[in-house]
């Protein structure tokens, strides 16, 4: 194995056989010893929650393949903490595709003089550019693909497979009594341009309540598994 990138949370390695190697850390992000997902820099290190970030994504992205959608899982080793996933490119510098099933964070500071906190959303997808330094700015359809960062197609693509995937995830999470109100993907192509589901699918990605109460992602990860 090649070491190819460290990242916050992960490790990525090449492998011999084309694909790569996700390594998933018991480090997370957050700021003052506080574990909070929308960091941008490791603030501390939890025991175990490499695991169950691991579990959750196996998980998901088998019922995702299952359903038909193209994701990079291939396969995946619990006693090693390791994903092996499919080659593909992230498109730009990196950017963040934000399903919001309830108006809540972000979308409600933007827009709470049109909407109330917690109403319903029609599964709205939304785009933002990884950039720490700009605070992760929205970018439209028409913006991606005039910059080149993506075609047409491929946007379309993409807004098509959100919901879809939405909804597998939290169909599940309400067989649990978890209301989910918003997720974060990531995608990526692979060399003949075709879009896939690409990175995690873990707790810290989605934000979840119970009972009209926000459960904080490591809460959610038991949840889940219980």
């Amino acid at each position: 194995m090649n070491l190819v990138y460290t990242g916050k949370t992960k490790n990525v390695y090449a492998l011999d056989n084309g694909n790569y190697l996700l390594k998933f850390k018991d480090d997370c992000t957050g700021k003052d010893g506080v574990f909070d997902p929308g960091e941008n820099s490791v603030g501390l290190t939890i025991e175990g929650v490499g695991d169950v970030n691991l579990r959750m994504s196996i998980y998901f992205f088998e019922k995702i393949n299952a359903a038909g959608i193209k994701t990079h899982y291939v396969n995946a080793d619990l006693a090693e903490t390791t994903m092996e996933v499919l080659p593909a490119k992230v498109f730009g510098k990196g950017l963040e595709v934000i399903c919001r099933l309830k108006a809540v964070g972000s979308f409600i500071r933007r827009y709470g003089d049109y909407i109330e906190s917690g109403a319903d959303l029609p599964a709205y997808v939304e785009t933002t550019f990884k950039n720490d330094a700009l605070g992760d700015p929205l970018v439209t359809k028409d913006a991606l693909v005039a910059l080149g960062v993506m075609t047409n197609q491929q946007y379309e693509n993409i807004k098509e497979m959100t919901p879809k995937i939405t909804r597998i995830v939290a169909d599940d999470l309400a067989e649990k009594g978890l209301v989910l109100y918003d997720i974060k993907f990531e995608y990526g192509y692979d060399a003949d341009g075709k879009v896939m589901l690409i990175d995690e699918i873990a707790s810290g990605n989605m934000r979840v309540y119970k009972d009209g109460e926000y459960i904080d992602p490591m809460t959610l990860s038991k949840l889940f598994f219980a």
